[in-house]
Parts: C-alpha cells; structure tokens; sequence
C-alpha cells in the first residue's frame, strides 16, 4: 500500500465481495465502502470533509498511531452518521463554526483518536439518535468547546481527555444525556463540566477536572447530574455550582484547593453528598442560598479552610442537612442566617474551630442532634431575636464559651455537655432567652451558666462540677431555675447570697428550688458549699446602696497582698477626693484620667480591684452607680460588617455610670489580625470614651507585655489610658493566707503541719500558663475540703474535729513537669 492511498477490504458474506482495493482519496473509498467494509489509511494529510454513512471501520495503520491526519481547510472534518468504527486517526479542524468531529447517528465506536483543533467544538454529539461509545480519545481546541452533547445525544465516553479548551471542557445541554468513564478535563477557560437546560443530564464515574480558569462543576437551570468516585480541583473559581432548580449528587467525590467556593447552590437547587470529602478551599466549602435550595450530606467531610469564611452558610431561607459528617479545621463551622433559614445536623463533628462552631442569627433555625463540637472559640451562638432550635444529647468539650445566647434568641436545649471551657459554659445576655433542660457543665475555669443583662432563661434539672468561678452567675431579674444541682452547692442551694457560690444571686428575685426538695439524686459525699469571694458579686454591686469609701478602702486593705496596688488605687483615690473638694473651694481642680490599664497574670485580683474601684468612684459622687460590667472579647466583637461597633455601644451603655472592664483586651488587637474585626471595637471604644468621658470609666486588662502592645495599635488608647498598675505573681505566703482565709470563711481549720506543709505545695508548684495565683489557692482548697469529704465521709461516727480539720494528707498532688524536649 502506498502513502496517499487508502485500502478497502470488502467484508461481504458472498465470496466475489472478499476482496481489497486501493483508491486515491478517501471519498472514493468511502464511495466503494458499505456496511462491514474496513478501510485502511496510509499515514498522510488528507484535506477531506469526511461523512460516515455505512457501518464502516476507519482506521489507521497498525502501528502508526498518529500518523493520519484528517484536516479540511473549512467544515467539519469526519462526520459520523452510522454505527461506524473510527480508529487511530488525528482530527484538525479549522473552521470556528463547526466542530471537528460530528456524530448525528447511530451508535458509533469511536477510540484513540486525538483531536487538536481550533474549531467551535472538538467533538459535537448532537441529536436523539448519537449514541456513540467513545474510548481514549484526547481533545484539544484551544479555540472552543473540548466536548459538546446536545439536543437530545448521549453517549459514553471512557478514558477520555480534555487536555485545553477555550470554552468550557464538557458541555451538555439540550437534553443531552452522557456518561463520562474515568475521563479528565483540565487546562479549559469557562467551566471544566456545564450542564445546562431542563431534560440535560450527566453520569460521571471517576472522572478527574483541574486546573480550570473558571468553574469546576456547573449544573443549571434544571438540569441533573450525578457524580461518583469524581475530584474536582485547582480552579480559579468555585468548584462546583448549581444554580436554577438544578439537581445534583456527588458519591465518594473529593473537591479540593478551591480559591473561591467549594459548592455553591442557589434558586432552588438540590444536591446530595455522600462519603464526599471538600478540602482546602478559600471561601465556604458549602454556601447555600435562597428558599427551595436544600443539602443532604451523610458521611462527609469539610476541612482545612485556607480563608476566614464559615465552612457551611446557609442564608435567605436555604436548608442543609447533615448526617454523620465531620467539620473541622476552618474559621467557623456552620453559619445560618436569615429567616426560614435551617440547618439540621445528626451525629456529627465540628471541631478545631478557631472562632465559631454554629452560628444561628437573624431569625434562622439550627436543630443539632447527638453531636460532638470540640476545640472551638464558641461551641454554638444564638445571636439575636427570632433565632432558635434545638441542642439534644451534644457533648461541647475544649472551647471558650459552649453556648451563647443573646439579644432575644430562643433556642432549647436537652442533655447538652460542656466540659473544660476557658469562660462560662453558658453565656446569656442582652435580653437572651433559652430553656435548659438536663444541661451540665463540668471543669469551666470561669462560670457554669452565666446569665445576665435583663436574660429570661429557664433552667431545669442542671448541673454544674467544678466551675471555677461558681456554678451559676445570675443578675437581678435572672432566671427560673429549677431542680439544679452543683458540687458547690450541697443542700444550700436556695439560699446561697448574691455573693454565694454554687448559684449566685438568689436574693435578687431568682426563683430556685432546694436541693432537698429536688428530684435529682444529690452526690454522695458532697462537700459543703463554697461561696466565691464576695469580690466576685454578679453585676449591680451591693444591694443596700453605695458604700462609703473609707469602707469600700477597708475592704482593699483586707485583700491578700496587693501592695503596690493598694498604694495606687489610694493616690488616685486621693487625687480624686482633693480635686472634689478644691472644686467646692471654688478653685481649680487637676484634671485626674481615670481610665486605668490593669497588667498582670489571671487571679491576681484585676476584677476584685475594679469592682471596688467602681464603689470608691459612686462614694466620691464621680460615678453615678459605681456598677461593674465585664466583658471581654466576644460580647465586644462581631462576625459581620457593622455589628462590632454596635456589640461595643451596647457594652458601654449597659456600664453608663459605673465601670466597664474589659478582660484580655490585648485579644481585641492580635498580632495576625489581617481582616479581624477587634481593631473596629477598640476605634469605637476610643471614640465612645471621648464623646462621654464623665459617664463611663473604662479598664482594660490582661498580660503585661500583650497589654503593652494593645496600647499601640490605636494612637487614641493610650492617650486615654494614662495610669497603668501592674498587679504582681502571689508568694507562697500570700496564696497560704488565701486558703486560711477560705478555711476560716467556710468553718475549716487547717490541722498540725499543715500550714507548713501548704507553703511547701505553694514554693514547689510549677507556675506555667495555668497557674492562676488566687485561683490557683482556691482551687487547692476546693481540692482540700473534697478530699477531705472522702476521708471522713468513711467514719461512721465523726467528731466535731474530724469535721473541720484539714491535714497535710488532704493536699492534691503537685501537677508534673512537661517532659523535657
């Protein structure tokens, strides 16, 4: 055979029609060709329109791959309208109008042909009738369209490969129906998979689409597809999007390094995950929009978000549902938002959550059922009124805040656990509402249930162990707490002070039930109750008015240690109380800043001090009320544009006429801040202090060398902040003094060898970043007074000095060293 030529071997069943022949072109082949006939080209350029209308096979020479090419000027370079078999050839096509390759009809086998084309598509599949099997072909059109099915075609496609298109990789549209085999599509410009219009469909098993400038995945304006075994990634848009009464499934998929959206729906779009992993993306890995649009994912995975967006948002009245799923490693796990809005989420993980686990506001819904959220800033946060749901049998372990409820939210929760919080367990102010019903917190280093602010909570059946600060927190007009228990509050619980421990502010109109008279098993062996200092009041101060300053001073006296503190607190105070009087002298007064900067490590009595540097204030006549209102960073800080100047104005008017103290306010300012909304809080905290510096004290408070850098990012800080008292490290001496303080309080004595044997504990106990100074004594004579329950609580007839001694063998072990590196 010569080159040029093409051979025809006739297939006919009659014996005079088995015979082959050479003809110059391959029209004139296809001229003598019909059904069953192979025609063998020889390898050459052929500048042919070629149409297939007879069961042929067309291929190139055995072992000459590549070496055929079919390239028109203009025009469609091989049509297909029969069940043909085409092989080993090579497609150009010049024409911008046409595609290269056309198949119209029949169910043609197409393999190994490499299409590289600048044409409007590299292979069109058009009409109800094509229906080819289409195996290892590569497309490459730079111009256009990798692949195109359209107005009713379909077709397999297996082991294919999109290696560069202009326009999108895969395009189906028009009741085009395909199944796409472990195809790849990569290097195109628009979308790497769109399917578009009511009747297009898709089938994908183990397909791969990358490296795309556009969309990965597009399903639209009601079309369906279904995914499986597939991965989408390295786009530089979102990696999947529906969009228009679009329906969509992903099996076992992996959507990853995603710059923009992994998935985004909306209008009305339906998409169905299972055991699909969605990684590394920079802005949601799920962002659902619009009533109608609905998620159901079961056994899925959202991680490592590489910007500061919620993995899931769901607004405008969108649904998602998750079943079984883990979230972890992102900024915010799920975020509702907006009326009719809904997220239901079963047995599932939200974990490693650097600010929020789910955020529900402005009227939405979240129902969170047998879940486990763990290592996050906030476990869950009702932001606001008309939000609500429902928390059932959910553990909350490691985090700042487990639950926060304000401005109005409603949510219920049942048998819900927070365990190891660094502040309350439960947070409700601002007017929050919420039901609690067989709630427990356990090892908070701040508050059990901390509500406030006007909140109408309703507790039920509670617990709360070890809660650093007291189980329960509770302002004037608090909430009805019913049949709730804590280790600090023993039979007592009714009748604890506004300065008691387990439930705090039971005489300011909360209405409570003793233990006695509850239904839930008191623990065996409970030691008795241990009221906080009365430095640590729930807001409002004192309930028999203000005090004089010389008794609020005596009261700063008595405080363990706190020499230089003292000293300072009594200059200022003095400057205060001269400058009074030399006004009603009619003379002039120096002008005295009384904003201060509190340094130091925790416990050390920042809190104490400014309460009663508030009183001294109220006595003075400087301050109105002399109240105290802490907060810290998440009761100043928003999550949206707008809102932390409002949280911080709210802060400030709910201290107007007392003291406003902000704890670790260095967080409002941190090092990596980038788009961090703090630095807004501490702007409109300048500015507040500005417009109303008679109305409002301010302290801010934390470690000494954080605070020395918050006080430069703004350069109106520290011109208000003009006094700075530094509260140092309690000796051994001094934490020694604190636990006979609490032992006299509370009706212990501390045995023979004891006191010695406390000041040992105190020289020899590491004091790492857990060290607490008086909370750390505190705790230490928490642990004294339980392990002392245990030891007497085993003698059948105690006297009254084995009631009240406590020995050295009563002392916790010392914590041990971190091993060495």
């Amino acid at each position: 055979m010569v080159q040029g030529t093409v051979q025809v071997t006739h297939g006919g069943s009659s014996r005079w029609r088995r015979r082959s022949g050479e003809y110059p072109t391959l029209a004139a082949a296809l001229a003598a060709a019909g059904d069953g006939d192979v025609l063998t080209v020889a390898p050459g350029t052929y500048r042919e329109n070629l149409v297939l209308h007879h069961a042929v096979t067309l291929r190139g020479p055995e072992a000459g791959l590549g070496s055929v090419r079919i390239a028109p000027l203009d025009g469609v370079a091989l049509t297909v309208r029969a069940s043909a078999v085409v092989q080993d050839l090579y497609l150009e096509g010049q024409d911008r109008a046409a595609p290269a390759l056309l198949v119209e009809d029949g169910c043609p086998e197409l393999t190994d042909l490499r299409v590289s084309t600048h044409s409007a598509a590299g292979i069109e599949v058009r009409g109800p009738g094509a229906r080819p099997l289409v195996r290892r072909c590569t497309v490459e059109n730079p111009a256009g369209v990798g692949i195109a099915v359209l107005d009713g075609g379909g077709g397999v496609f297996e082991e294919c490969e999109v290696v560069a298109a202009g326009q999108t990789g895969i395009s189906v549209r028009g009741g085009g129906r395909p199944r796409l085999e472990r195809c790849r599509v990569h290097h195109a410009t628009g979308a790497g998979i769109a399917v578009t219009g009511e009747g297009s469909g898709l089938e994908a098993l183990g397909c791969e689409v990358y490296e795309v400038k556009g969309t990965g995945v597009q399903i639209a304006a009601r079309a369906t597809a279904r995914l499986t075994d597939c991965a989408v990634h390295r786009t530089s848009a979102d990696g999947v999007t529906l969009d228009t009464d679009a329906v969509l499934t992903l099996a076992g998929c992996d959507i990853h390094d995603i710059p923009e959206n992994a998935v985004d729906l909306r209008s009305r779009s339906v998409l169905t995950l299972s055991r699909t992993t969605v990684r590394r993306f920079g802005r949601n890995g799920l962002s659902v929009w619009d009533p109608g649009t609905r998620v159901d994912a079961e056994a899925c995975e959202i991680h490592d978000s590489t910007g500061d967006y919620p993995a899931v948002w769901i607004s405008d009245g969108a649904t998602v549902a998750l079943d079984s799923c883990r979230v972890h490693d992102v900024p915010d796990a799920l975020f509702v938002l907006d009326r009719g809005s809904r997220v239901d989420v079963v047995d599932s993980d939200l974990s490693q959550v650097r600010n929020t686990a789910v955020s529900v506001s402005d009227g939405a819904t979240a129902q969170l059922d047998d879940c486990r959220i763990r290592e996050a800033a906030t476990g869950a946060w009702f932001r606001d009124h008309g939000s609500g749901g429902t928390l059932a049998n959910c553990t909350i372990d490691a985090v700042q805040t487990g639950v926060i409820v304000t401005k109005g939210a409603d949510p219920a929760l049942e048998r819900c656990t927070v365990t190891s919080p660094a502040e309350a367990g439960f947070y409700v102010s601002a007017g929050g509402r919420g039901t609690f019903t067989a709630c427990r917190v356990t090892g908070s280093s701040s508050f059990g249930f901390h509500v406030i602010d006007g909140a109408r909570t309703t507790l039920t059946r509670c617990h709360t162990e070890r809660c650093a600060r007291g189980g329960y927190e509770f302002a004037e007009d608090g909430p009805l707490a019913e049949e709730c228990t804590s280790d600090e509050s023993g039979p007592r619980l009714a009748a604890q002070s506004a300065s008691g421990g387990g439930f705090a502010g039971a005489q300011a109109g909360i209405r409570t039930v003793t233990a006695a008279q509850s239904s839930v098993p008191q623990p065996a062996q409970a030691p008795a109750a241990v009221p906080r200092p009365s430095a640590e009041r729930p807001e409002g101060g004192a309930a028999g008015g203000v005090r004089g300053s010389g008794e609020v001073l005596g009261q700063l006296d008595a405080l363990v240690g706190l020499d230089s503190v003292k000293r300072e607190v009594r200059a200022l105070t003095d400057m205060i109380e001269v400058g009074r009087r030399r006004q009603q002298a009619g003379l002039k007064a120096a002008s005295v800043r009384r904003h201060l900067v509190f340094t130091g490590s925790p416990g050390t009595g920042k809190t104490t001090v400014a309460r009663l540097y508030g009183e001294i204030l109220a006595s003075l006549g400087v301050l109105e009320r002399g109240h105290l209102v802490e907060v810290s960073r998440v009761d100043l800080v928003g999550e949206h544009i707008g809102s932390t100047a409002i949280r911080t104005q709210e802060a400030f008017e709910r201290a107007r006429g007392g003291v406003l103290f902000i704890d670790e306010a260095y967080a409002l300012a941190p090092e990596d801040s980038g788009r961090d909304f703090g630095r807004e809080a501490i702007d409109t905290l300048v500015k507040l202090m500005e417009d109303h510096r008679d109305a409002v004290v301010v302290i801010v408070a934390g470690y000494t060398a954080e605070m020395n850098r918050f006080l430069t990012v703004n350069p109106g800080v520290a011109s208000r902040f003009s006094r700075t008292i530094t509260f140092g490290d309690y000796g051994p001496g001094e934490l020694l003094r604190i636990v006979e303080q609490q032992a006299e309080e509370h009706e212990y004595r501390l045995g023979e060898g004891t006191s010695e044997a406390l000041l040992t504990y105190f020289t020899e106990l590491p004091r790492g970043p857990a060290f607490g100074n008086g909370r750390t004594a505190r705790q230490t004579f928490e642990s004294m007074v339980e392990r002392h329950a245990g030891r007497v609580a085993q003698l059948s007839e105690p006297s009254t000095d084995e009631l009240t001694l406590l020995f050295p063998a009563d002392l916790p072990a010392l914590p041990a060293l971190p091993a060495p590196c």
